[in-house]
């Protein structure tokens, strides 16, 4: 067996609203309000002494944004990647894959997606039927083994944002 990787399933924030403003969804923001809750929570995950060696994230721009915060609030911080298949509609052989190819080097990795495609990761991780919910800016840790990420792996916690912000000093 390989060395275990633990998984930091990340949703997005909270973003802007679909509509005329954001014609193309790959573009929609954070809203402050959403950036702001979701810096709060960053620190309740340094007290539960998280640490990520890297970060994979959507490229869209809201699952950027969320990215770019997390490695932001932690020590030390993590360098950021895209990966096309975390974006909404994504193939998750190829989110398993692009986890395979990472954990060669790092044995903490964030992920940062997109409903209901996380969810169904996590499911699919866990060896579980269905999906996982994830609420808007909610963490997950789950840790499977490297050499095949594909499950079945252990569920350690999950956590709401708000759950994280009662943890911060």
């Amino acid at each position: 067996m390989a060395a275990t990787v633990e998984l930091y399933l990340v949703r997005h924030a909270i973003a802007a609203e679909r509509g005329p403003k954001y014609p193309d969804d790959r573009l929609r923001p954070l809203t402050p309000d959403g950036a702001r809750k979701f810096a709060e929570s960053v620190p309740g995950l340094r007290e539960m002494n998280v640490v990520v060696d890297f970060v994979l994230t959507s490229p869209l721009v809201r699952a950027r944004e969320t990215a770019q915060i997390l490695a932001a609030g932690l020590k030390p911080k993590p360098a950021i990647a895209e990966v096309e298949a975390l974006a909404p509609g994504g193939r998750p052989q190829a989110v398993i894959e692009a986890i395979k190819t990472h954990a060669k080097r790092h044995r903490r990795l964030a992920l940062v997606g997109h409903e209901p495609d996380l969810g169904e990761l996590a499911a699919r991780l866990l060896a579980a039927r269905g999906m996982v919910e994830f609420k808007k800016g909610a963490v997950c840790l789950i840790e499977v083994d490297g050499a095949t990420p594909g499950g079945p792996g252990t569920l350690r916690w999950m956590l709401t944002p708000k759950a994280l912000r009662s943890l911060a000093p």
